[in-house]
Formats: C-alpha cells, structure tokens, sequence
C-alpha cells in the first residue's frame, strides 16, 4: 500500500486491466490484518483520471503524441540545457527503481539537482539510515511505555499505526504526550503544548513530562512532518534527537526512542537511493525558487504533484506518472507511467522495512512501468543505463545501495550505528521559531493524485467537510 509510508500488506484483485476491491493480506509486524479506509476504498481512483499516451504542448494545449515524438523533444532538451539549470524532482508514490534510474540519468547528465523531498523535509541521509527511521519499529510501539508526539497527527497520517497505539493503550499503563495540534486521536492523550518552547522545556528537563520520559523502561519520541516541513525542521529535529538520546541513556542498547513518521510512501527509499542533492546541487525548494526568477530551464517531476506550480516560470517541465493531476495540468511534455498496482517495484516504509510488490495488472494503453521509460530515454540522450531488465537494474541498485537488499527487514543502520546516527543529528542545533506545528495532512482523503481521482475519496471528504462545518461555525 503507497497510501501512506506504513507500507500495509495488501492484496489487489483484479478483472481484465481494473482493479475492483483492494484487501488487506496479514502482516504482523506491520499492519497485522488492518488497512485504513483509504486503502480500501481507493480503488476507483486507479481507474480514472488516467493517463494512457505521451502529450506534448503545442500552441499552449496538450496534445496526444507518440512516443518517439515525445522521446526526441525530451531528449534534445536535456542535452541542450545546462545541467545547472535542469533537475528532477521526485513525488510520493515514486517507487525505488524508478527513483534510482531517474537519478542515474541525472548524474550521467551532469545535473546535481535531484530531490525527493519535494515537501521540503529536512532530512538528511548523510546522517546515517536511522536519522529518519521509524527506528523502535511499528510493533515496538507494543512494548513502549511512554510516547511523545511532536508535530504528528498519526490519525490522519498513518491510522494502522495509530490503531498500534490505541492497542498498546488498552493493555494498560502507557502514556501519551502531544506536541502540536491537540486533535483526537482514539485514545487518551495529554495536550503539553503547541511548539518548540514546549519541546525544548522537556529535552533541559524542566517538566513534569520529561520525568515520566526519563523513568520509562521504553520511552518513545515521535517526529512528524509537522515538524520536519518548516524553515526551522532540522533545528526541531535535532532537539527532539537530543532529547531522545538523553531518555535512552543507561537503558535498554536494543531500544531506540528516536523516531521519524513518514506520511510518503516513497521518501524513505528516496532517501536511501540518494535521490537528493549532490555536492552542491539544489534541492527541491532552491530549484523552485530558481524557476520562479526565471533561472531554471528544465524540472523533470517524477509523479511529483505536491509542489507549488506557480513558482515554476517558464521552466520546461516533463511529468512522468499515472494520473492527469496538477503536474500533469503544467508539464510541457506527460510521459505516462504506471500506478502502484500495475509494476513490480520495491519500497520502504518509515521503519526502513524493505518491501516488494507483484504487478497486479497492466497499465492502460500506451504508459508503461516507469523505470522502462527512464532507460529507454537515456538511450536517446546518449547516455544509455547499463540494465535492460528489473533484475540488472536491481543489481545495480542493491551495488549503491546494499539496505535494499535486506526484504522484510525493519531498521538496519547503513555505515554506522542507530545511536551513531542520532548523536549526529543531535549536534544539528540551530534557531528556532516559536510558531506551532501544524500537520500538513489537510484532508485525509485527498493526499495523493489517485485518492484525488477517486469518486468515493471525494464523497468521503465532502461528508467529513460537512461534519465539522458546523462545529468550526459554532467555534466562531
């Protein structure tokens, strides 16, 4: 499941080229026999809204072209465009091959300018692997005694994780602090406060959570992107990290209190891809910025929907992915891709649990598996990727990256230990600003291009809309 960066074992059944019902398979250490309301009824989203053949703008209208066609006018772009001046930009749902391809050609090309990051999360895999893992793991939230939430809604962003929680709650004796919204959350929970103040309180001690904090056999941190989204996340973050460093002294060696809640399906593979800047390049947020100042010549947004479209000026812009949503609305050139359900692929999930799925059907018309599409334009480009099947690409993958070859297997420092890591992240301090965290969940039921093609996602966020309009009318 790509819903969420929980990573739910699902099975999808299928009749000729549809999906008609998607079903949760058991997985104990992970979402055990659960999956959200989301995951279940997304399933006409993979219908609609499809993009079946490549498009290129011509005289300001999208219009169908073929494949060669689309392949020549990408291909003489990127080799005509300054590799400082073009990158690539990778969304939510982007899986590990595609990811690792598209990056490889970037790097063949010249161009430093790749990001997966494309919220703006201040993550760094130079830090080491644990440094934005779920690193007590999602069945270790079972044996936790003490939680502190800060800037996560894990209601609205990872519910079977929340269930996790709620379980661990009816066992009896756990306690959970919140920093940041005081949503409700199926469980009881004590509100500490709504920002960084608060947090900075608990790691110098100086209150009364950070008491039950210290005396907790298995004490848990957990940061959201809440936190890690602003302009000051990998200060917040370095808090919290010190914070969980100082609750874990002396205790259990096994035990990490220091954990990353991811909402994307794709950011941790990105992250341990490398799918970020290289020496010197721009992240997501520097290129946008470069774009808007009319600096930039080319974005290449693999599945990447969640950017702000109007900063982009007059950058050629190629989307590859599986829905006409708002990248596909701007992009210059639409290469179409292939949905979740519809490749062979391997993910990640927020407690860095490596995990491959089984095309379940084919992709409609013309769109082909991603990773399919990125070889064969390298090919036009003149520089060709050295694979021509998955196997040969994953070879290639598991050489830069061995953690992807650990399946099934939650955590695993890469180059280094959890509490190397965390200690590392520690020494990041830096300023602060004292605003509130804020989840950037909005609407739980239209995080991503295919809930947003989905009939029944729209219905469900029209009637949670009209749920709490009266309640925010009466607050008024």
């Amino acid at each position: 499941d790509v819903m969420d960066a929980v990573g739910s074992a699902i099975r999808v059944d299928t009749r000729g080229r549809e999906v008609m019902r998607i079903l949760p398979r058991n997985n104990d250490a992970v979402n055990e026999e659960w999956i959200s309301d989301k995951t279940r009824h997304v399933a006409d989203g993979l219908r609609t809204q499809r993009l079946d053949q490549p498009y290129i703008r011509r005289d300001g209208r999208l219009q169908p072209a073929s494949w060669k066609q689309a392949f020549d006018l990408v291909a003489q772009k990127l080799k005509t465009t300054d590799p400082r001046r073009m990158g690539a930009i990778a969304g939510d749902l982007a899986a590990c091959e595609d990811m690792f391809a598209l990056k490889d050609l970037f790097t063949r090309l010249g161009s430093k300018n790749t990001d997966c990051r494309q919220d703006g999360t201040k993550l760094d895999p130079a830090l080491g692997r644990a440094s934005y893992l779920f690193n007590a793991t999602i069945e270790g939230i079972e044996q936790a005694d003490v939680i502190l939430l800060v800037g996560s809604n894990p209601r609205l962003e990872a519910p079977v994780l929340n269930a996790r929680i709620l379980k661990r709650w009816r066992t009896g004796g756990l306690k959970v602090g919140v920093i940041g919204e005081n949503a409700a959350l199926t469980y009881p929970s004590e509100f500490l406060g709504a920002g960084p103040e608060t947090l900075e309180r608990i790691a110098k001690g100086d209150h009364a959570f950070a008491k039950l904090l210290a005396a907790a056999k298995h004490p848990m941190v957990i940061v959201g992107q809440g936190v890690l989204t602003r302009a000051d996340g990998a200060a917040v973050l370095s808090m919290a990290a010190a914070l969980a460093a100082t609750i874990s002294d002396g205790k259990d060696a096994a035990w990490s209190a220091f954990n990353v809640l991811h909402t994307a399906a794709a950011r941790v593979g990105g992250l341990d891809v490398g799918f970020v800047p290289g020496q010197g390049g721009l992240n997501a947020h520097a290129m946008l910025e470069a774009a808007a100042k009319k600096e930039f010549g080319l974005l290449y947004l693999l599945g990447a929907d969640e950017i702000d479209f109007s900063a982009l000026g007059d950058a050629f812009v190629i989307y590859q992915g599986s829905h006409g949503d708002k990248g596909a609305h701007r992009a210059d050139v639409i290469l179409p891709g292939a949905a979740y359900t519809e490749k062979s692929a391997t993910y990640v999930n927020t407690e860095g649990r490596v995990q491959q799925t089984i095309a379940a059907c084919f992709p409609p018309g013309d769109a082909k598996e991603d990773w399919t599409i990125v070889r064969a334009l390298s090919a036009e480009t003149g520089k060709t990727l050295p694979y021509d099947t998955l196997a040969q690409l994953r070879a290639a993958m598991y050489k830069a990256a061995p953690v992807l070859a650990r399946l099934n297997v939650a955590g695993g420092a890469a180059g280094g230990s959890s509490s190397d890591s965390v200690s590392a992240l520690a020494k990041l301090a830096g300023p602060v600003a004292n605003a509130a965290f804020v989840s950037p969940v909005k609407d739980f039921y239209l995080t991503n291009a295919i809930a947003r093609a989905s009939s029944v996602m729209a219905e469900m966020s029209a009637l949670k809309k009209a749920a709490i309009a009266p309640k925010i009318k009466a607050a008024e």
